[in-house]
């Protein structure tokens, strides 16, 4: 029996998170239920595509520093969308050429664009695998034939547990347990999840775009910053910048490139980023 159940077929009628997010990244290679999802939102939240682009710049600033400063060779990323520029693969291996990074997708669009740009990179992958399913991704030959567990990796939740299904038998805590339990010590957890701020001209900007998702059958839910901790429970957080102690920030305050010159808009403050490093076991 194979350890992953072949996906069904690609409904063009039903929009996909993976493919939203890579259109609202500037993509082309989405349906038009995608593109017309992605206009349904911009036209009752202008500004919600600053989630995405902040999530993305996030990534990047995260990835390129664990790569430069902790010298870890491999990475578990849950892509979200496709791999294509300035994903973790390029921001990784600028700097470690042979940093092995291995991407895990359920989506057969994503999965088959995705091998397709990176059949020439030996040191990157794409595999099949259920994000919400721990052991389909721990238990996976094709993830243990490229990262070996025994050693720190990189594992990246980059706009992922925010789109748990409410049907989901086990919570979002117990998923990352499994993940983290299974991570070696010094591994480090790179995560966005979509932000409640608990300001009531932020939450309502938060549940507006809640409804949204909802209603198109694409559901991501926003949670409160001490719901958001809790997925990164056991591990030690990075200190998010020179002025916050450790801890939730919006992402475009997670180590910034330089000072910002112009204010966040409200929907980018509706996105939460951390980073945790997996300590060593206490003897």
């Amino acid at each position: 029996m194979p350890l992953i159940a072949r996906q069904p077929p690609v409904d063009p009628t039903k929009p996909s998170i993976a493919r939203a997010g890579h259109t609202f990244l500037g993509g082309k290679d989405g349906y038009e239920v995608e593109r017309r999802l992605v206009r349904e939102i911009l036209r009752a939240v202008p500004d919600a595509a600053s989630i995405p682009w902040a999530c993305h710049r996030f990534r990047h600033r995260a990835c390129r520093f664990l790569a430069a400063q902790t010298g870890i060779e491999q990475y578990l990323d849950f892509q979200v969308g496709l791999p294509t520029a300035e994903n973790t693969h390029q921001i990784v291996q600028a700097s470690r050429p042979e940093a092995r990074v291995v991407y895990v997708h359920h989506d057969p669009v994503v999965l088959a664009h995705g091998r397709a740009l990176l059949e020439d990179n030996e040191f990157t992958h794409m595999v099949e695998a259920d994000v919400f399913t721990p052991s389909s991704v721990l238990d996976n030959p094709a993830v243990t034939r490229y990262l070996d567990f025994g050693e720190p990796m990189v594992l990246v939740h980059v706009g992922t547990m925010q789109f748990l299904p409410e049907s989901s038998t086990v919570t979002g805590p117990e998923i990352m347990r499994q993940y983290i339990d299974a991570l070696a010590p010094g591994s480090y957890v790179v995560l966005t999840h979509f932000l409640d701020p608990e300001i009531p001209e932020l939450t309502e900007i938060a549940q507006r775009l809640e409804r949204l998702t909802v209603d198109a059958h694409a559901a991501g839910w926003f949670r409160r910053a001490d719901e958001i901790a809790e997925l990164m429970t056991g591990l030690d957080i990075v200190q998010p910048n020179e002025l916050s102690a450790p801890g939730i920030v919006v992402c475009d305050e997670w180590w910034p490139d330089g000072p910002r010159m112009i204010p966040l808009n409200k929907p980018a403050r509706c996105v939460a980023a951390v980073v945790g490093r997996k300590p060593s076991a206490v003897p």
